[in-house]
């Protein structure tokens, strides 16, 4: 168990009435469709809930703490794209300029022509690259062997950038959006802006500054992390490895949960971090009190404002946009949800989620280890209309 003394805190001000719908929404959920799952509710800074419910090893018996680490999935994400902007505040990288001038050799092409993607496009998923998950067996990714990134494919990151840039993208830089490997991209060109490996500029960048001892990209004690199980017909299954999860329409999510003990495998900027809730608490507080010590207002202003129009709507649905990382509540009507406009969130497919709305001065996170229910079922709804009291 990690030593609670290290774990970020926030002064505590239960909110009796809020708590009772949350738990009612955990018990109705953990030991059926959840095997375990550790929930914090902030509001004004003030933790006004948190609760770790169900198991982080169902078949040991072992219970799930509020600092149980978890393989994070995409909420690595969030960690990579803040060291990415901190090295645009102090003038290392530019938003605007092409990554081939880190990242000479990566020169995908579009429609036959070679296509510029920039760092923007990048943070923004409006860059042309995609997720294989999403392809099918018979897409461009999975025939080329790219990995998302929670697999182990027996090579490094050079070598899946290599096959990423020789398939060809969806569409052309800034014209469309869509979910992708784009943070894989970026963490690359974060070691070569930098000189350093990804690991060591998160850290210097962000978990250091903010004292996140426990969030990293290899774990310092593999068994320590819950347990990953994926979703079955008959109830969560404890994942192979490597385990194979149906996703949309004919794709399939490939996991390997050993993945995150191994220090031989690549950084994925975009899925390879293991951490805690407190911890990811922790950051996404940092920002939205305005970013000090990892970035300035402005450029937290700019990662939760939408970036893309409408370009966002067809893969997050009505009333969304993304910002530089995030997806952004434009239209709270068309979204059918309680959430303000200006509300940022995203998740993991682990089976995570997580949001923040500045108008409410709220910020929840839901960490559980089954994927992907967590992170897209119902329990996400539920959860958020149990915090605003709707429903």
């Amino acid at each position: 168990m990690q030593d609670p003394t290290a774990v970020p805190t926030l002064p505590e001000q239960p909110d009796a009435a809020l708590a009772g719908r949350v738990d009612a929404v955990l018990d109705g959920y953990v030991g059926s469709s959840i095997v375990g799952a550790v929930v914090h509710v902030v509001r004004d800074g003030r933790l006004v809930y948190r609760r770790a419910a169900g198991h982080a090893d169902r078949e040991s018996g072992r219970a799930m703490a509020v600092d149980t680490p978890f393989r994070l999935a995409s909420v690595t994400k969030p960690y990579v794209t803040v060291a990415a902007l901190a090295l645009v505040d102090r003038g290392i990288l530019e938003l605007d300029a092409p990554i081939t001038r880190w990242l000479p050799d990566f020169r995908p092409r579009f429609d036959g022509a070679e296509a510029a993607i920039t760092l923007r496009h990048l943070l923004t998923h409006t860059s042309g690259l995609a997720y294989g998950f999403a392809q099918g067996p018979d897409g461009p990714y999975p025939k080329a062997g790219i990995s998302d990134g929670i697999d182990r494919p027996g090579f490094g990151l050079a070598e899946n950038l290599r096959r990423l840039a020789a398939a060809p993208l969806t569409f052309a830089p800034g014209s469309a959006w869509l979910y992708s490997l784009a943070t894989d991209v970026l963490g690359a060109v974060l070691q070569a802006a930098a000189g350093r490996p990804l690991a060591e500029v998160v850290r210097d960048q962000v978990t250091g500054p903010l004292g996140l001892g426990h969030t990293m990209f290899v774990a310092a004690d593999p068994e320590a992390l819950a347990t990953a199980y994926a979703d079955s017909p008959a109830g969560p299954v404890r994942m192979t490895d490597p385990h194979d999860l149906p996703f949309g329409e004919g794709g399939a999510i490939r996991f390997a949960p050993s993945r995150a003990g191994d220090a031989a495998a690549y950084p994925s900027g975009g899925a390879g971090m293991v951490g805690t809730a407190p911890e990811f608490v922790a950051l996404l507080e940092t920002l939205r009190t305005g970013g000090a010590p990892l970035l300035r207002p402005e450029t937290v202003a700019a990662l939760t404002a939408n970036q893309v129009g409408t370009k966002a709507e067809q893969g997050i649905g009505a009333g969304w946009g993304f910002g530089l990382g995030v997806a952004v509540l434009v239209d709270p009507v068309a979204g059918a949800t309680p959430q303000a406009a200006g509300t940022w969130r995203w998740g993991g497919v682990y089976g995570h989620n997580w949001f923040v709305d500045p108008a409410a001065g709220l910020t929840v996170v839901t960490f559980t280890n089954t994927a992907v229910a967590g992170m897209n079922g119902p329990i996400r709804e539920a959860i958020r209309d149990a915090v605003y009291g709707a429903g």
